[in-house]
């Protein structure tokens, strides 16, 4: 089984006092590391990007995204991304772990800025020419910090970071209403449920079983689901178990019935008519047409 490389943060740090934070111009970040950053992969990290220059796409968990100036992209930990430029990409990127922002604010979470309150918000954001030049003078002061030796550094760069999310998420919120629910209660069950899927999502698959660990009715939790993002909390779990077999399919070379095990199925017919349902093809079809 080849598994799909998981990079940690500290692979990529400098010699510094400051721990889980990175940040680089991006240009250099990716002639650096380009033995680890090309290739499928995903991060123990949250990462954001800020393109000025260069075009071409960015695959996001099998979604498709366009490189061009002023794309600024969302990474959780755990995603599957991959690069591939059809010109020089310039801008910067930062990176960090949950800890180091959420120790600094110990009233704030990552997960109250929309990009990264969800899996289902979409990871990117395209800005125009006026919004990018303003937003890469903010990160280029943020670089330089990280850059040098300061007194109070770690809190000039998380207060640098925080304003950083804010315009954002601002900017994500303006552009993305559709994606921003107002009721930060339903936010909060959301993100908690799919915490819970992630942990439980390859022995549990009924809605009762989710509803009973966050202590509300399958009805309400129904509810929020179909409030938030559309979805039923059915599809929003077995669209879970599609994207884990997606990156099974692709990254590993275990066979498809194993893949029909791992992922809780104990019929490998069931669970190819389940995939060309949702994927609109077979995985043996995916997996071909992928690779």
């Amino acid at each position: 089984m080849h598994s799909l490389p998981i990079l940690n943060i500290h692979q990529f740090e400098k010699e510094t006092s400051l721990t889980d934070f990175y940040c680089n111009d991006l240009s250099k970040h990716l002639e650096k590391n380009k033995k680890l950053v090309y290739k499928p992969h995903k991060h123990d990290f949250y990462l954001c990007i800020l393109f000025t220059e260069g075009t071409g796409l960015h695959e996001i968990d099998f979604t498709t995204f366009t490189v061009q100036p002023g794309a600024v992209f969302f990474l959780k930990p755990g995603q599957t991304h991959s690069w591939q430029f059809d010109s020089t990409p310039n801008g910067y990127i930062f990176f960090h772990t949950q800890s180091f922002y959420e120790l600094n604010f110990s009233s704030h979470f990552l997960t109250q800025f929309p990009f990264y309150y969800s899996q289902k918000n979409t990871p990117a954001l395209y800005i125009n020419a006026d919004e990018t030049q303003y937003l890469a003078t903010k990160f280029k002061e943020l670089y330089q910090e990280y850059q040098q030796i300061n007194a109070f550094q770690e809190l000039k760069i998380t207060s640098l970071l925080n304003a950083i999310y804010i315009d954002l998420a601002r900017l994500y919120i303006h552009l993305k209403p559709q994606e921003v629910n107002s009721s930060i209660r339903y936010m909060e069950t959301l993100r908690l449920l799919e915490n819970e899927i992630d942990k439980h999502y390859l022995l549990e698959k009924s809605a009762s079983f989710y509803a009973n660990a966050l202590h509300i009715s399958p009805k309400h939790l129904n509810r929020i689901v179909k409030t938030t993002l559309n979805k039923t909390t059915s599809e929003l779990i077995m669209e879970r178990v599609i994207l884990e077999a997606k990156r099974m399919i692709v990254h590993t070379q275990n066979s498809l019935s194993h893949i029909s095990e791992t992922l809780g199925f104990e019929d490998y017919a069931y669970f190819s008519r389940v995939f060309k349902t949702k994927v609109g093809i077979t995985p043996l079809g995916f997996k071909k047409r992928y690779l």
